[in-house]
């Protein structure tokens, strides 16, 4: 099919979802209602993040905007089922809410359509744009491909999705997932970055031989570039971040700095800048982290700076040519 236009820029709604520490209501609103503001058109959920609550929150938002505007995607895979919860129990994958759900692995057709049901329930909507298999080289990538591809397929083939896809960290997983499939997307997570490229070596070039589109996302990689200098108790990949990652980002915080870009501007446009990347998604915790980076992305970046990179063996000759 056709993939709608996604933008330069989407917002990726795990904050929303209380990841790693709780927000109120209204100022989840509010930050989907600043991505609105800053022309964004494009939202991403799952009911993995907090468990239902990032759905419930956009679809809040968005359910007063005009449907044809805007383009949503959720992720199916996990199943959320009620738990009983008489202690008050806190969830253990990320995530500031109540355990009072549960997240079962289901990749059968009909865990599939269930999947696809709870989230138009929970976001108030009427249909999904785009649905990715989430995370099956976490659980079953077999059954994932064998299973969960064919029957997205089949939704798709039904007009029950518009467009479908898989979402994961591994850039092998992916790529078996992209070989397996009619997919029209991936989401990649943290595997073409400006720190590291692993998925230009296969997956990228697979993806545009196949008319496979990339919304390709945690460009930060977990926040080891979101800041214009790099912190020692920086994280990478969810972990405190080794010396040798340290040093290699400093080393790409210095060489912006010589043309007046700070590091997070220059990652945000990097992994825009491969032809097969139709979108970066990227979160926000409060309505000014969503205008900042949506700032960042429209701020002019000079070509001379991806040069002075790979001059300096920080990128690959191939990938400063956008």
């Amino acid at each position: 099919m056709s993939l709608p236009e996604l933008g330069r820029l989407g917002f990726g709604a795990a904050g929303i979802g209380n990841l790693f520490r709780a927000m109120d209501d209204d100022v989840a609103a509010a930050t989907v209602g600043a991505a609105w503001d800053a022309g964004i058109r494009y939202f991403d959920t799952a009911p993995h993040y907090g468990l239902g609550l990032s759905e419930r929150r956009l679809g809040a938002v968005l359910a007063g905007k005009p449907r044809g505007d805007f383009v949503i995607s959720t992720k199916v895979g996990r199943i959320l089922e009620p738990a009983a919860n008489p202690q008050g129990a806190r969830d253990t994958e990320g995530f500031d809410v109540p355990a009072d759900t549960v997240r079962r692995w289901d990749p059968s057709e009909a865990g599939i359509r269930r999947s696809i049901e709870d989230s138009l329930e929970r976001l108030g909507l009427d249909r999904i744009d785009i649905a990715y298999l989430h995370d099956p080289d976490v659980y079953d990538l077999e059954a994932g491909i064998n299973q969960a591809l064919p029957a997205l397929e089949k939704l798709r083939e039904e007009g029950l999705v518009g467009a479908i896809g898989v979402g994961a960290n591994s850039a092998d997983a992916l790529r078996e997932c992209v070989q397996a499939a009619d997919l029209d997307l991936i989401m990649l997570a943290g595997r073409y970055t400006l720190l590291e490229q692993p998925a230009a070596a296969d997956l990228l070039p697979l993806c545009a031989e196949r008319g496979v589109g990339v919304a390709n996302c945690g460009v930060y990689n977990s926040g080891l570039l979101a800041r214009a200098e790099v912190r020692g108790d920086a994280h990478y990949n969810y972990a405190p971040a080794p010396a040798y990652i340290l040093e290699r980002a400093r080393a790409l915080a210095s060489c912006c700095a010589e043309f007046g870009v700070e590091l997070p501007t220059a990652a945000l446009q990097f992994a825009a800048k491969n032809p097969v990347v139709r979108t970066v998604v990227v979160g926000a915790g409060t309505p000014e982290q969503i205008r900042q980076t949506a700032h960042r992305m429209a701020e002019p970046v000079p070509a001379e700076l991806w040069e002075a990179m790979a001059a300096r063996g920080l990128l690959a000759e191939d990938l400063v040519r956008g």
